[in-house]
This record gives C-alpha cells, structure tokens and sequence, in this order.
C-alpha cells in the first residue's frame, strides 16, 4: 500500500438540519464546539451550511440546511415524520464525564435515550460509561466514558 492511499482518520460527520439555527445552537452550546467555517453552494441547493469542531480539534460535524441536495445514505425524514433509520446508527462522543454531557444535552434541549450507565464489554471486560441522547434535530448522540479504544 502506497503512504497516500493509506486512511488518516475520520475527518468529519455531515447531519441535515431540520431547523439549522437550532441544530448549530444546540452543538455550540451544549457540545462546546464552535465555527471553523461557513458557506453556501448554490449548485446544490445549499442555502446553509458550517463546518464545527470539538473543543479540542479533534472532532468535526458539518450541518447542512434541510433543503440541501447533498449526498446522503437513506430516506430524508419529513416534517412530522419520526426518525428513520439508515446505515449510520449514532455518533459517539469521546466525554471526561458521559453524566455530565448527558445532563447538559438535556438542558439545551435534547431528549433522553439511555441514561448514564456503567457497561462491561467483551472478554476481556473493557468498562466503560456511557448515555444517548437524541439531539433536537433527531441524531442519537452517545456519549462515552472510559473508552481504552
């Protein structure tokens, strides 16, 4: 395998936002990420669309507004409509405390999934804690505590 053909990591997740003010709010606030950039294209019916980072950099999320025609796996969720399931099944969140993330999701809006709990995993037993969230635009966020990997 050649060095460029080798993957460096994940670079970022991409959501549709039913509601993008509310969507971009919810991870500033309740997330602590912040703005790397913004833009619009035209070409695809991008009205709306930002690139956030974790706190520390290590983590990316660009939201697109409810109308953008980008690629995406799955069926669009209509207004009214609940969630639909795809190939994606949440995004997990690398957290210091999984109950404090949990509490503070809930507060700025998000509704509860799993609550806090302590897991033990395979053999051996790697523990770890954990939450779900389901964000106010609909993804289930996790929050993970402990992870060795």
């Amino acid at each position: 395998m050649t060095e460029r053909s080798k993957i460096k990591g994940l670079h970022h997740l991409a959501i549709r936002a039913r509601d993008f003010d509310k969507t971009l709010e919810f991870y500033i606030n309740a997330l602590d990420f912040s703005v790397v950039h913004t833009w619009t294209l035209p070409e695809f019916n991008i009205k709306q669309a930002v690139m956030i980072k974790s706190w520390n950099g290590q983590t990316f999320i660009e939201i697109f507004d409810g109308a953008a025609e980008v690629p995406m796996e799955g069926e669009a969720v209509k207004v009214g409509e609940a969630v639909k399931t795809g190939a994606l099944l949440h995004l997990a969140m690398s957290v210091v405390d999984a109950a404090d993330a949990y509490e503070r999701c809930l507060l700025a809006g998000a509704s509860p999934y799993i609550a806090p709990m302590s897991l033990s995993l395979g053999q051996p037993p790697v523990n770890v804690r954990n939450a779900l969230v389901y964000s106010p635009n609909g993804e289930v966020i996790e929050f993970l505590e402990g992870q060795p990997f």
